[in-house]
């Protein structure tokens, strides 16, 4: 008997019955997704030529990244690449996914940043604390002028994988890429802006957290302790003390994370207000600390 030849409507909608019998959030979607990433093209080109027969090695390939997404591995880790402020960036299970609500942090400091150019600031410096993949870093490089950046992670794993995407994206000769703890590497610097998604989910959610998190994404960069603030108090100690005059510290934070976050920047002399910026869906996600 002849094999079957699967074309892209057979294989998309096969795909979909699948995930969703495993429980896939966005079934078709995700069928969408990896088979385009297979073939190269872009979504829309699946619905042209849906007729189109899949060769073997594609459909080898594809059977591959499906049987991964169904036992709940992240897009992204099966693709090994997240879009990000409209920039590819690679990654890996060392590095937690780039996110959108983590965008409103990087306009948060492109738009300061760019201020502070027009204010006559020439040469901008930014910090990156807990750096991962580097988005946060890049992504600010990539939409600002003369801004450098050191970016920081704890694991070498992770500093290596921010390595790469600066070099994808040229911008290996405006950032510095450093192991260690928080701010240990950046002793003695000062800088206009320093920025961080620190991990800042409570212990005890880490359990309630869908799979896709819960199971693959490092834990490093998600548990934030019995509050979900350890981070928080050790950045906000410590890091307005490595800000120029008329610098500032913004950071991601949890639901529900503000009101405190913003109390504990306060108690550093160094600042003098702060504000806090929603995201999309109106849930307060960033905390930004301004000095004078």
């Amino acid at each position: 008997m002849a094999e079957r030849v699967w074309t892209i409507a057979d294989i998309l909608a096969w795909t979909a019955d699948f995930f969703q019998l495993h429980g896939i959030e966005s079934p078709r979607l995700d069928a969408e997704v990896l088979l385009a990433a297979v073939l190269g093209r872009d979504r829309m080109y699946l619905y042209v030529h849906f007729d189109e027969p899949l060769e073997p090695e594609e459909l080898a390939q594809f059977r591959s990244h499906v049987k991964e997404r169904a036992a709940h591995v992240p897009l992204a880790y099966v693709l090994g690449r997240r879009e990000f402020m409209g920039l590819g960036f690679r990654v890996t299970r060392d590095t937690l996914i780039p996110r959108p609500d983590t965008e409103i942090l990087v306009q948060c400091a492109v738009d300061f940043l760019r201020a502070r150019r027009e204010a006559g600031e020439t040469a901008c410096t930014i910090a990156d604390v807990g750096t991962g993949t580097g988005a946060i870093a890049l992504s600010t490089l990539r939409y600002t002028e003369g801004t450098r950046a050191d970016a920081v992670d704890i694991s070498s794993a992770a500093a290596a994988v921010a390595r790469d995407n600066a070099e994808m994206l040229d911008l290996t000769e405006r950032v510095e890429v450093h192991v260690g703890d928080l701010l240990a590497p950046l002793a003695g610097r000062r800088y206009d802006m320093i920025l961080s998604n620190p991990p800042y989910i409570p212990t005890a959610d880490i359990a309630t957290l869908m799979p896709e998190v819960r199971a693959y994404e490092p834990h490093l960069a998600l548990d934030g302790g019995a509050d979900g603030l350890n981070i928080y108090r050790r950045l906000m100690s410590e890091a307005p003390a490595l800000l120029k005059d008329g610098g500032a510290i913004a950071v991601e934070v949890g639901i529900d994370e503000a009101r405190a976050v913003a109390a504990l920047a306060m108690t550093h002399p160094r600042i003098v207000r702060t504000e806090t910026l929603k995201d999309l869906g109106g849930i307060e996600r960033v905390v930004v600390g301004y000095t004078v």
